[in-house]
């Protein structure tokens, strides 16, 4: 997995590629962990390139949902594709994440 950060209309849009899993989410919680480190309470995940997700990508997602929304924040999700979106739709998730087509909509959403 890789996970790359740049900022776009004044939020972090963080882009996450690969597979998203219990031998990567470690990555994606270190991630996650700067942000709020640097008091970024608004994000986009791009999840355009990420091929695959797990339960404990799952559990990765939501505890960062938890943690923003405790700082009142909110992060909202783009291109959520294919089997990640089949998995994320399954669990229910898609029903407590923001999701939308595009970077540009998540941000609008923000």
């Amino acid at each position: 997995m890789e996970i790359r950060v740049r900022e776009s209309a004044g939020a972090p849009v963080v882009a996450v590629s690969g597979k998203l899993d219990a031998l990567s989410v470690g990555d994606y919680e270190k991630a996650m962990n700067r942000l709020f480190a640097d008091g970024k309470a608004r994000f986009v995940v791009d999840f355009a390139d990420l091929t695959y997700i797990s339960s404990a990508g799952l559990r990765a997602i939501l505890a960062a949902a938890k943690e923003l929304k405790a700082r009142g924040g909110q992060a909202a999700f783009a291109n959520v594709r294919g089997n990640v979106l089949n998995v994320i739709e399954m669990t229910g998730f898609a029903s407590i994440l923001s999701l939308h087509e595009s970077v540009d909509a998540a941000l609008k959403a923000l």
